[in-house]
Protein backbone atom coordinates (compact mmCIF):
# COMPACT_ATOMS: atom_id res chain seq x y z
CA UNK A 1 0.00 0.00 0.00
CA UNK A 2 2.84 2.44 0.80
CA UNK A 3 4.36 1.72 -2.70
CA UNK A 4 1.26 2.80 -4.30
CA UNK A 5 1.19 5.87 -2.28
CA UNK A 6 4.10 6.47 -3.49
CA UNK A 7 3.64 6.08 -6.83
CA UNK A 8 0.47 8.19 -6.77
CA UNK A 9 2.79 11.22 -5.19
CA UNK A 10 5.10 10.63 -8.66
CA UNK A 11 2.31 10.88 -10.75
CA UNK A 12 0.80 14.22 -9.09
CA UNK A 13 3.94 15.80 -9.10
CA UNK A 14 4.07 15.44 -13.08
CA UNK A 15 0.61 16.89 -13.53
CA UNK A 16 0.16 19.88 -15.53
CA UNK A 17 -2.94 22.07 -16.03
CA UNK A 18 -5.45 21.11 -18.86
CA UNK A 19 -6.48 23.37 -20.80
CA UNK A 20 -10.39 23.94 -20.61
CA UNK A 21 -12.38 22.35 -23.17
CA UNK A 22 -14.72 25.77 -25.01
CA UNK A 23 -12.99 28.61 -24.69
CA UNK A 24 -15.18 32.11 -24.85
CA UNK A 25 -15.40 35.79 -24.70
CA UNK A 26 -18.27 36.63 -23.19
CA UNK A 27 -20.36 33.99 -21.14
CA UNK A 28 -23.74 35.59 -22.74
CA UNK A 29 -21.89 33.94 -25.99
CA UNK A 30 -22.52 30.29 -25.06
CA UNK A 31 -25.34 31.03 -22.06
CA UNK A 32 -28.49 28.50 -23.06
CA UNK A 33 -27.02 27.20 -26.30
CA UNK A 34 -27.79 23.29 -25.86
CA UNK A 35 -31.14 24.48 -23.80
CA UNK A 36 -34.54 24.46 -25.51
CA UNK A 37 -35.31 27.67 -24.44
CA UNK A 38 -37.72 30.09 -25.15
CA UNK A 39 -35.75 31.63 -28.09
CA UNK A 40 -35.03 27.73 -29.59
CA UNK A 41 -38.63 27.85 -29.22
CA UNK A 42 -39.72 30.69 -31.34
CA UNK A 43 -37.46 29.73 -33.95
CA UNK A 44 -38.31 25.59 -34.32
CA UNK A 45 -41.97 25.67 -33.35
CA UNK A 46 -45.86 27.13 -34.80
CA UNK A 47 -46.40 30.32 -33.07
CA UNK A 48 -49.73 28.44 -31.32
CA UNK A 49 -47.15 25.44 -30.30
CA UNK A 50 -44.82 28.51 -28.58
CA UNK A 51 -47.55 30.10 -26.86
CA UNK A 52 -49.11 26.56 -25.50
CA UNK A 53 -45.84 25.78 -23.53
CA UNK A 54 -45.41 29.19 -22.19
CA UNK A 55 -48.54 29.13 -20.83
CA UNK A 56 -47.99 25.87 -18.63
CA UNK A 57 -44.30 27.02 -17.97
CA UNK A 58 -45.64 30.21 -16.47
CA UNK A 59 -49.47 29.37 -15.85
CA UNK A 60 -49.52 25.70 -15.17
CA UNK A 61 -52.22 25.30 -18.19
CA UNK A 62 -52.27 21.80 -19.82
CA UNK A 63 -50.85 20.77 -23.42
CA UNK A 64 -52.98 19.31 -25.07
CA UNK A 65 -51.88 16.21 -27.02
CA UNK A 66 -52.04 18.33 -30.75
CA UNK A 67 -50.29 20.56 -29.16
CA UNK A 68 -47.74 18.59 -27.71
CA UNK A 69 -47.09 16.93 -31.40
CA UNK A 70 -45.96 20.42 -32.97
CA UNK A 71 -43.83 20.59 -29.57
CA UNK A 72 -42.02 17.11 -30.23
CA UNK A 73 -41.45 18.16 -33.45
CA UNK A 74 -40.04 21.60 -32.82
CA UNK A 75 -37.59 19.96 -30.13
CA UNK A 76 -36.46 17.24 -32.54
CA UNK A 77 -35.66 19.54 -35.06
CA UNK A 78 -34.00 21.40 -32.54
CA UNK A 79 -32.35 18.55 -31.06
CA UNK A 80 -31.06 17.38 -34.59
CA UNK A 81 -29.71 20.97 -34.90
CA UNK A 82 -26.79 20.12 -32.33
CA UNK A 83 -26.08 16.85 -33.87
CA UNK A 84 -28.22 14.88 -31.55
CA UNK A 85 -29.00 11.08 -32.22
CA UNK A 86 -30.92 10.14 -29.02
CA UNK A 87 -33.39 10.80 -26.73
CA UNK A 88 -33.97 10.43 -22.85
CA UNK A 89 -36.57 10.94 -19.99
CA UNK A 90 -34.21 12.31 -17.57
CA UNK A 91 -35.75 11.98 -14.06
CA UNK A 92 -34.89 12.16 -10.25
CA UNK A 93 -35.85 8.60 -8.53
CA UNK A 94 -34.98 8.22 -5.09
CA UNK A 95 -31.36 7.11 -5.12
CA UNK A 96 -30.67 11.09 -4.75
CA UNK A 97 -28.62 10.84 -8.83
CA UNK A 98 -30.83 11.28 -11.87
CA UNK A 99 -31.59 8.59 -14.24
CA UNK A 100 -31.67 8.62 -17.81
CA UNK A 101 -32.63 5.75 -20.56
CA UNK A 102 -31.86 6.77 -23.91
CA UNK A 103 -33.49 5.55 -27.42
CA UNK A 104 -32.60 6.73 -30.80
CA UNK A 105 -34.36 9.08 -33.08
CA UNK A 106 -33.59 6.47 -35.63
CA UNK A 107 -36.88 4.51 -36.73
CA UNK A 108 -36.88 1.59 -39.30
CA UNK A 109 -39.61 1.90 -42.23
CA UNK A 110 -41.67 -0.87 -44.42
CA UNK A 111 -39.08 -0.19 -47.17
CA UNK A 112 -36.39 -1.47 -45.60
CA UNK A 113 -35.07 2.25 -45.06
CA UNK A 114 -35.15 4.20 -42.04
CA UNK A 115 -36.08 7.91 -40.66
CA UNK A 116 -35.82 10.42 -37.56
CA UNK A 117 -38.57 9.75 -35.55
CA UNK A 118 -40.14 11.81 -32.69
CA UNK A 119 -43.58 12.28 -31.56
CA UNK A 120 -45.69 13.12 -29.38
CA UNK A 121 -46.15 10.28 -26.97
CA UNK A 122 -42.12 9.90 -26.98
CA UNK A 123 -42.41 13.09 -24.97
CA UNK A 124 -45.23 13.28 -23.06
CA UNK A 125 -44.68 9.59 -21.45
CA UNK A 126 -42.17 6.67 -21.18
CA UNK A 127 -42.39 3.36 -19.75
CA UNK A 128 -38.89 2.91 -17.72
CA UNK A 129 -38.62 -0.29 -15.60
CA UNK A 130 -39.27 1.40 -12.17
CA UNK A 131 -38.72 -2.38 -9.99
CA UNK A 132 -35.01 -1.11 -10.62
CA UNK A 133 -35.62 1.64 -8.19
CA UNK A 134 -35.85 1.88 -4.34
CA UNK A 135 -39.81 1.56 -4.12
CA UNK A 136 -39.83 1.61 -7.72
CA UNK A 137 -42.77 -0.88 -8.30
CA UNK A 138 -43.99 -4.65 -7.56
CA UNK A 139 -40.88 -7.01 -7.80
CA UNK A 140 -42.71 -10.03 -7.37
CA UNK A 141 -45.57 -9.92 -9.83
CA UNK A 142 -45.51 -9.81 -13.20
CA UNK A 143 -46.12 -5.80 -13.46
CA UNK A 144 -43.23 -3.68 -12.17
CA UNK A 145 -43.73 -0.43 -14.19
CA UNK A 146 -43.04 3.06 -14.06
CA UNK A 147 -44.04 6.06 -16.20
CA UNK A 148 -42.14 9.29 -16.54
CA UNK A 149 -43.67 12.33 -17.56
CA UNK A 150 -42.57 15.68 -19.01
CA UNK A 151 -42.28 18.70 -16.78
CA UNK A 152 -42.87 21.53 -19.05
CA UNK A 153 -41.72 24.03 -16.38
CA UNK A 154 -38.26 23.08 -17.12
CA UNK A 155 -36.69 23.64 -20.55
CA UNK A 156 -35.08 20.08 -22.54
CA UNK A 157 -31.90 20.04 -22.59
CA UNK A 158 -28.53 18.60 -24.93
CA UNK A 159 -25.59 16.53 -23.50
CA UNK A 160 -23.40 15.00 -25.88
CA UNK A 161 -25.33 14.29 -28.44
CA UNK A 162 -28.44 13.45 -26.18
CA UNK A 163 -31.60 14.73 -25.41
CA UNK A 164 -32.54 15.05 -21.92
CA UNK A 165 -36.44 15.70 -21.35
CA UNK A 166 -36.83 16.38 -17.98
CA UNK A 167 -40.01 14.57 -15.88
CA UNK A 168 -41.52 13.29 -13.29
CA UNK A 169 -41.49 9.57 -12.58
CA UNK A 170 -44.46 7.60 -11.05
CA UNK A 171 -45.38 4.06 -10.50
CA UNK A 172 -48.07 2.14 -12.28
CA UNK A 173 -50.32 2.68 -9.36
CA UNK A 174 -49.81 6.33 -9.32
CA UNK A 175 -47.33 6.60 -6.52
CA UNK A 176 -44.39 9.47 -6.98
CA UNK A 177 -41.02 7.17 -7.40
CA UNK A 178 -38.92 10.39 -7.62
CA UNK A 179 -38.70 14.05 -5.74
CA UNK A 180 -39.55 15.86 -8.25
CA UNK A 181 -43.28 15.23 -8.28
CA UNK A 182 -43.64 16.32 -4.46
CA UNK A 183 -42.23 19.09 -5.02
CA UNK A 184 -43.72 20.33 -8.00
CA UNK A 185 -46.76 19.77 -5.66
CA UNK A 186 -45.44 21.76 -2.57
CA UNK A 187 -44.78 24.75 -5.13
CA UNK A 188 -48.56 24.72 -6.30
CA UNK A 189 -49.38 24.67 -2.76
CA UNK A 190 -47.11 27.30 -1.45
CA UNK A 191 -48.07 29.65 -4.65
CA UNK A 192 -51.98 29.15 -3.76
CA UNK A 193 -51.46 29.66 -0.02
CA UNK A 194 -49.23 32.97 -0.60
CA UNK A 195 -51.45 34.34 -2.96
CA UNK A 196 -54.34 34.29 -0.61
CA UNK A 197 -52.37 36.09 1.78
CA UNK A 198 -51.01 38.13 -0.73
CA UNK A 199 -54.78 39.77 -1.53
CA UNK A 200 -54.71 41.27 2.20
CA UNK A 201 -52.08 43.85 0.66
CA UNK A 202 -51.98 43.91 -2.72
CA UNK A 203 -55.00 42.41 -5.50
CA UNK A 204 -52.75 42.32 -8.54
CA UNK A 205 -51.13 39.19 -7.13
CA UNK A 206 -52.07 36.24 -9.12
CA UNK A 207 -49.31 34.01 -8.42
CA UNK A 208 -45.76 33.37 -5.97
CA UNK A 209 -43.20 31.56 -7.07
CA UNK A 210 -40.49 30.19 -4.87
CA UNK A 211 -36.98 30.95 -5.70
CA UNK A 212 -33.90 28.86 -4.54
CA UNK A 213 -30.18 29.60 -5.20
CA UNK A 214 -27.85 26.96 -3.92
CA UNK A 215 -24.14 26.98 -2.98
CA UNK A 216 -22.44 23.81 -3.49
CA UNK A 217 -19.34 23.25 -1.68
CA UNK A 218 -16.90 19.94 -2.86
CA UNK A 219 -13.37 18.55 -2.37
CA UNK A 220 -10.54 18.02 -5.43
CA UNK A 221 -8.48 15.16 -4.91
CA UNK A 222 -6.39 14.14 -7.81
CA UNK A 223 -7.07 11.09 -9.65
CA UNK A 224 -3.92 8.96 -8.16
CA UNK A 225 -4.29 10.25 -4.73
CA UNK A 226 -8.06 8.93 -4.30
CA UNK A 227 -7.14 5.37 -6.16
CA UNK A 228 -4.49 4.92 -4.04
CA UNK A 229 -7.10 5.13 -1.09
CA UNK A 230 -9.36 2.42 -0.55
CA UNK A 231 -11.05 3.99 1.36
CA UNK A 232 -12.11 7.51 -0.03
CA UNK A 233 -12.82 4.67 -3.30
CA UNK A 234 -15.39 2.62 -1.87
CA UNK A 235 -17.58 5.25 0.95
CA UNK A 236 -16.63 8.93 -0.41
CA UNK A 237 -14.93 9.47 2.99
CA UNK A 238 -11.14 8.77 4.67
CA UNK A 239 -11.41 5.85 7.49
CA UNK A 240 -8.23 5.75 8.86
CA UNK A 241 -5.06 7.84 8.92
CA UNK A 242 -3.07 10.92 10.10
CA UNK A 243 -5.28 14.13 10.35
CA UNK A 244 -3.10 16.56 7.92
CA UNK A 245 0.48 18.16 8.80
CA UNK A 246 -0.88 21.75 8.48
CA UNK A 247 -4.41 20.50 10.18
CA UNK A 248 -6.40 24.14 9.54
CA UNK A 249 -4.09 26.66 9.49
CA UNK A 250 -4.75 28.16 6.02
CA UNK A 251 -6.44 31.15 7.48
CA UNK A 252 -5.55 32.79 4.43
CA UNK A 253 -7.15 29.47 2.08
CA UNK A 254 -10.58 31.06 1.32
CA UNK A 255 -9.86 34.29 -0.16
CA UNK A 256 -6.28 33.07 -1.59
CA UNK A 257 -6.00 32.88 -5.14
CA UNK A 258 -7.02 29.65 -6.59
CA UNK A 259 -4.45 26.90 -7.71
CA UNK A 260 -3.92 27.28 -11.70
CA UNK A 261 -5.49 23.71 -12.03
CA UNK A 262 -8.14 23.98 -9.96
CA UNK A 263 -9.23 27.52 -11.72
CA UNK A 264 -8.87 25.56 -15.15
CA UNK A 265 -10.95 22.92 -14.09
CA UNK A 266 -13.54 25.46 -13.08
CA UNK A 267 -13.93 27.17 -16.10
CA UNK A 268 -14.16 24.00 -18.19
CA UNK A 269 -16.90 23.02 -15.97
CA UNK A 270 -18.54 26.34 -15.88
CA UNK A 271 -18.32 26.54 -20.18
CA UNK A 272 -20.31 23.57 -19.94
CA UNK A 273 -22.91 24.69 -17.20
CA UNK A 274 -23.05 27.97 -19.18
CA UNK A 275 -24.11 26.25 -22.23
CA UNK A 276 -26.89 24.03 -20.69
CA UNK A 277 -28.42 27.69 -19.27
CA UNK A 278 -26.92 27.19 -15.82
CA UNK A 279 -26.25 30.74 -14.37
CA UNK A 280 -23.03 29.87 -12.72
CA UNK A 281 -21.55 33.05 -10.95
CA UNK A 282 -19.76 32.26 -8.05
CA UNK A 283 -16.28 30.44 -7.62
CA UNK A 284 -13.88 30.04 -4.67
CA UNK A 285 -11.84 28.68 -2.52
CA UNK A 286 -13.62 27.18 0.79
CA UNK A 287 -12.13 26.93 3.86
CA UNK A 288 -10.88 23.68 4.64
CA UNK A 289 -7.42 22.83 1.75
CA UNK A 290 -8.71 21.22 -1.42
CA UNK A 291 -12.19 22.63 -0.33
CA UNK A 292 -14.36 24.79 -3.11
CA UNK A 293 -17.62 25.59 -4.20
CA UNK A 294 -19.70 27.33 -6.98
CA UNK A 295 -23.01 28.96 -6.71
CA UNK A 296 -25.58 30.41 -9.35
CA UNK A 297 -27.59 33.40 -9.03
CA UNK A 298 -31.02 32.20 -8.06
CA UNK A 299 -34.03 30.30 -9.89
CA UNK A 300 -37.63 29.72 -9.51
CA UNK A 301 -37.01 26.34 -7.15
CA UNK A 302 -38.13 23.56 -9.30
CA UNK A 303 -35.41 24.91 -11.72
CA UNK A 304 -32.71 25.69 -10.03
CA UNK A 305 -33.12 21.73 -8.30
CA UNK A 306 -33.02 20.53 -12.03
CA UNK A 307 -29.82 22.88 -12.21
CA UNK A 308 -28.13 21.52 -9.04
CA UNK A 309 -28.79 17.91 -9.80
CA UNK A 310 -27.23 18.73 -13.42
CA UNK A 311 -24.52 20.26 -12.26
CA UNK A 312 -23.15 17.27 -10.10
CA UNK A 313 -23.07 15.77 -12.53
CA UNK A 314 -21.00 17.99 -14.80
CA UNK A 315 -18.63 18.38 -11.86
CA UNK A 316 -17.54 14.49 -11.90
CA UNK A 317 -17.49 14.26 -15.89
CA UNK A 318 -15.27 17.33 -15.81
CA UNK A 319 -12.82 16.32 -13.35
CA UNK A 320 -11.92 13.03 -15.21
CA UNK A 321 -10.57 15.75 -18.01
CA UNK A 322 -8.50 17.32 -15.17
CA UNK A 323 -7.70 14.11 -13.60
CA UNK A 324 -9.47 15.21 -10.55
CA UNK A 325 -12.19 13.12 -8.66
CA UNK A 326 -14.65 15.04 -6.83
CA UNK A 327 -15.87 14.83 -3.23
CA UNK A 328 -19.55 15.42 -2.64
CA UNK A 329 -19.43 13.59 0.89
CA UNK A 330 -20.59 15.95 3.97
CA UNK A 331 -17.75 14.99 5.96
CA UNK A 332 -14.49 13.39 3.91
CA UNK A 333 -12.27 14.08 6.28
CA UNK A 334 -12.02 14.14 10.22
CA UNK A 335 -11.05 16.98 12.17
CA UNK A 336 -11.53 19.49 8.64
CA UNK A 337 -14.57 21.30 7.78
CA UNK A 338 -16.91 19.25 5.70
CA UNK A 339 -19.25 20.51 2.72
CA UNK A 340 -22.71 21.32 2.68
CA UNK A 341 -25.13 23.27 0.33
CA UNK A 342 -26.88 26.23 1.15
CA UNK A 343 -30.03 26.61 0.12
CA UNK A 344 -31.27 30.54 0.15
CA UNK A 345 -35.00 30.46 -0.15
CA UNK A 346 -37.57 32.88 -0.80
CA UNK A 347 -41.08 33.70 -1.98
CA UNK A 348 -41.28 36.59 -5.04
CA UNK A 349 -44.81 37.72 -6.66
CA UNK A 350 -46.01 38.43 -10.15
CA UNK A 351 -45.69 41.83 -9.51
CA UNK A 352 -41.61 41.55 -9.37
CA UNK A 353 -41.54 42.00 -5.42
CA UNK A 354 -39.78 39.67 -3.01
CA UNK A 355 -42.19 38.60 0.17
CA UNK A 356 -38.80 38.32 2.27
CA UNK A 357 -37.67 41.88 1.41
CA UNK A 358 -38.52 44.90 3.32
CA UNK A 359 -40.78 47.09 1.44
CA UNK A 360 -40.89 51.43 1.38
CA UNK A 361 -43.77 51.95 3.36
CA UNK A 362 -46.03 50.83 6.30
CA UNK A 363 -48.24 48.96 4.15
CA UNK A 364 -45.41 46.72 2.32
CA UNK A 365 -43.51 46.16 5.64
CA UNK A 366 -46.26 44.49 7.15
CA UNK A 367 -46.36 42.20 4.13
CA UNK A 368 -43.01 41.32 4.67
CA UNK A 369 -43.50 41.15 8.41
CA UNK A 370 -46.51 38.63 7.65
CA UNK A 371 -44.38 36.29 5.78
CA UNK A 372 -41.34 36.70 8.12
CA UNK A 373 -43.20 35.81 11.11
CA UNK A 374 -45.04 32.82 9.29
CA UNK A 375 -41.86 31.13 8.20
CA UNK A 376 -40.70 31.40 11.97
CA UNK A 377 -44.07 30.26 12.89
CA UNK A 378 -43.43 27.00 10.29
CA UNK A 379 -40.18 26.02 11.73
CA UNK A 380 -41.37 26.10 14.88
CA UNK A 381 -44.31 23.52 14.20
CA UNK A 382 -42.34 21.37 12.33
CA UNK A 383 -38.59 21.27 13.21
CA UNK A 384 -38.42 17.44 13.25
CA UNK A 385 -39.85 17.20 9.50
CA UNK A 386 -37.43 19.48 8.47
CA UNK A 387 -34.65 17.61 10.23
CA UNK A 388 -35.78 14.60 8.53
CA UNK A 389 -35.29 16.69 5.60
CA UNK A 390 -31.84 16.97 5.19
CA UNK A 391 -31.04 13.68 7.40
CA UNK A 392 -28.79 11.07 6.13
CA UNK A 393 -25.72 8.54 6.71
CA UNK A 394 -23.32 10.92 5.32
CA UNK A 395 -24.72 14.36 6.20
CA UNK A 396 -25.20 13.05 10.41
CA UNK A 397 -21.23 13.15 10.05
CA UNK A 398 -21.37 16.70 9.13
CA UNK A 399 -23.58 18.26 11.40
CA UNK A 400 -23.19 19.94 14.64
CA UNK A 401 -19.48 18.51 13.82
CA UNK A 402 -17.76 22.36 15.01
CA UNK A 403 -17.78 23.87 11.74
CA UNK A 404 -21.77 23.02 10.71
CA UNK A 405 -24.90 24.11 12.06
CA UNK A 406 -26.42 21.20 14.69
CA UNK A 407 -29.33 19.01 13.59
CA UNK A 408 -31.27 20.96 16.18
CA UNK A 409 -33.27 23.38 14.50
CA UNK A 410 -33.25 27.30 15.22
CA UNK A 411 -33.94 30.28 13.37
CA UNK A 412 -31.40 33.63 12.93
CA UNK A 413 -33.18 36.46 12.84
CA UNK A 414 -30.39 39.55 14.04
CA UNK A 415 -30.40 41.74 16.97
CA UNK A 416 -32.36 44.81 15.25
CA UNK A 417 -35.52 42.48 13.69
CA UNK A 418 -35.54 40.55 16.78
CA UNK A 419 -36.28 44.05 18.53
CA UNK A 420 -38.35 44.93 16.05
CA UNK A 421 -40.50 41.81 16.92
CA UNK A 422 -40.30 42.11 21.01
CA UNK A 423 -42.21 45.69 19.76
CA UNK A 424 -44.55 44.36 17.94
CA UNK A 425 -45.38 41.91 20.58
CA UNK A 426 -45.24 44.78 23.10
CA UNK A 427 -47.59 47.46 21.63
CA UNK A 428 -50.67 44.91 20.11
CA UNK A 429 -53.29 44.97 22.83
CA UNK A 430 -54.85 41.88 23.19
CA UNK A 431 -58.13 44.69 23.37
CA UNK A 432 -59.35 46.56 20.63
CA UNK A 433 -56.60 49.17 19.83
CA UNK A 434 -57.15 52.70 19.95
CA UNK A 435 -56.66 55.18 16.36
CA UNK A 436 -53.40 56.39 18.11
CA UNK A 437 -51.51 52.96 18.89
CA UNK A 438 -52.26 51.22 15.85
CA UNK A 439 -51.01 54.69 14.18
CA UNK A 440 -48.12 54.53 16.50
CA UNK A 441 -47.31 50.92 15.46
CA UNK A 442 -47.62 51.14 11.69
CA UNK A 443 -45.14 54.33 11.84
CA UNK A 444 -42.63 52.39 13.72
CA UNK A 445 -42.92 49.26 11.03
CA UNK A 446 -42.42 51.83 8.22
CA UNK A 447 -38.56 51.95 9.87
CA UNK A 448 -37.79 48.57 8.77
CA UNK A 449 -35.90 49.47 5.45
CA UNK A 450 -33.80 52.10 7.17
CA UNK A 451 -33.07 49.77 10.25
CA UNK A 452 -32.23 46.55 7.46
CA UNK A 453 -29.77 49.27 5.37
CA UNK A 454 -26.80 48.60 7.06
CA UNK A 455 -27.95 45.31 8.75
CA UNK A 456 -24.43 44.11 9.23
CA UNK A 457 -24.92 41.07 11.95
CA UNK A 458 -25.14 37.78 10.42
CA UNK A 459 -24.89 34.13 11.87
CA UNK A 460 -23.29 31.76 9.98
CA UNK A 461 -23.92 29.00 12.59
CA UNK A 462 -27.38 28.78 12.69
CA UNK A 463 -29.11 26.02 10.30
CA UNK A 464 -31.61 28.48 9.19
CA UNK A 465 -30.81 32.09 9.21
CA UNK A 466 -32.62 35.32 7.33
CA UNK A 467 -29.70 37.01 5.52
CA UNK A 468 -31.64 40.03 4.58
CA UNK A 469 -34.18 39.41 2.02
CA UNK A 470 -34.07 35.63 2.21
CA UNK A 471 -33.85 32.38 4.34
CA UNK A 472 -30.74 30.41 4.26
CA UNK A 473 -31.36 26.53 4.84
CA UNK A 474 -27.54 25.71 6.17
CA UNK A 475 -28.05 22.76 6.96
CA UNK A 476 -28.80 20.74 3.76
CA UNK A 477 -25.79 17.96 2.43
CA UNK A 478 -23.47 18.73 -0.14
CA UNK A 479 -24.49 15.31 -1.76
CA UNK A 480 -28.17 15.73 -1.02
CA UNK A 481 -30.97 16.18 -3.74
CA UNK A 482 -32.31 20.04 -3.14
CA UNK A 483 -35.77 18.74 -4.11
CA UNK A 484 -36.14 16.85 -0.21
CA UNK A 485 -35.16 20.08 1.92
CA UNK A 486 -37.60 22.51 -0.52
CA UNK A 487 -40.78 20.42 -0.39
CA UNK A 488 -40.51 20.45 3.33
CA UNK A 489 -40.19 24.45 3.17
CA UNK A 490 -42.43 24.73 0.52
CA UNK A 491 -44.71 22.48 2.16
CA UNK A 492 -45.08 23.66 5.94
CA UNK A 493 -44.95 27.30 4.64
CA UNK A 494 -48.15 26.54 2.66
CA UNK A 495 -49.68 24.86 5.49
CA UNK A 496 -48.68 28.13 7.82
CA UNK A 497 -50.10 30.37 5.67
CA UNK A 498 -53.72 28.85 5.25
CA UNK A 499 -53.57 28.68 8.99
CA UNK A 500 -52.62 32.38 9.32
CA UNK A 501 -55.29 33.24 6.89
CA UNK A 502 -58.40 31.46 8.64
CA UNK A 503 -57.06 32.94 11.92
CA UNK A 504 -56.82 36.17 10.35
CA UNK A 505 -60.51 35.86 8.63
CA UNK A 506 -62.02 34.90 11.87
CA UNK A 507 -61.17 38.17 13.68
CA UNK A 508 -62.08 39.72 10.49
CA UNK A 509 -65.56 37.99 10.69
CA UNK A 510 -66.09 39.28 14.70
CA UNK A 511 -65.78 43.10 13.77
CA UNK A 512 -61.70 43.36 13.44
CA UNK A 513 -60.22 45.53 11.18
CA UNK A 514 -58.37 43.70 8.51
CA UNK A 515 -54.51 45.46 9.84
CA UNK A 516 -55.58 45.33 13.41
CA UNK A 517 -56.41 41.46 12.89
CA UNK A 518 -53.21 40.66 10.96
CA UNK A 519 -51.15 42.01 13.83
CA UNK A 520 -53.30 40.37 16.50
CA UNK A 521 -52.23 36.75 14.68
CA UNK A 522 -48.83 38.05 14.27
CA UNK A 523 -48.73 38.64 17.70
CA UNK A 524 -49.76 35.42 19.25
CA UNK A 525 -47.04 33.47 16.47
CA UNK A 526 -44.14 35.48 18.15
CA UNK A 527 -44.89 34.69 21.29
CA UNK A 528 -45.80 31.45 20.91
CA UNK A 529 -42.34 30.75 18.13
CA UNK A 530 -40.18 32.36 20.59
CA UNK A 531 -38.26 29.39 21.51
CA UNK A 532 -36.92 28.45 18.44
CA UNK A 533 -35.56 32.23 17.75
CA UNK A 534 -31.81 31.91 18.71
CA UNK A 535 -29.01 34.69 18.13
CA UNK A 536 -25.98 32.85 19.68
CA UNK A 537 -23.03 30.58 18.30
CA UNK A 538 -24.73 27.15 17.07
CA UNK A 539 -21.20 25.92 17.62
CA UNK A 540 -21.19 26.00 21.12
CA UNK A 541 -23.14 24.15 23.57
CA UNK A 542 -25.46 26.87 24.48
CA UNK A 543 -28.43 26.57 21.97
CA UNK A 544 -28.08 22.38 22.82
CA UNK A 545 -28.26 23.11 27.31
Amino acid sequence: MSTLRFKAFDEVLQRVPVAPLVSYDKSSEIFGTRVFNKKAMRDFMPKEAYESVVSAMEHGTTIDRKMAGMVATGMKAWAMSKAATHYTHWFQPLTGATAEKHDAFFEPDSSGNAIESFEAGQLVQQEPDASSFPNGGIRNTFEARGYTAWDPTSPAFIIGKTLCIPTIFVSYTGEALDYKTPLLKALHAVDKASVDVCQYFDKNVTKVIATLGWEQEYFLIDTALHNARPDLNMTGRTLFGHAPAKGQQLEDHYFGSIPERVLNYMRDMEAECLMLGIPVKTRHNEVAPNQFECAPIFEECNLAVDHNQLLMDIMAKVAERHHFKVLLHEKPFAGVNGSGKHNNWSLSTNTGVNLLSPGKNPKTNLQFLTFFINIIKAVHENADFIRASIASASNDHRLGANEAPPAIMSVFIGSQLSQILDELEEKVKSGKMSPDEKTDLKLGIGKIPEILLDNTDRNRTSPFAFTGNKFEFRAVGSSANCSLAMTAINTIMAEQLLQFKKEVDALIAKGTGKDEAIFKVLRSYIVSSKSIRFEGSGYGDEWVK
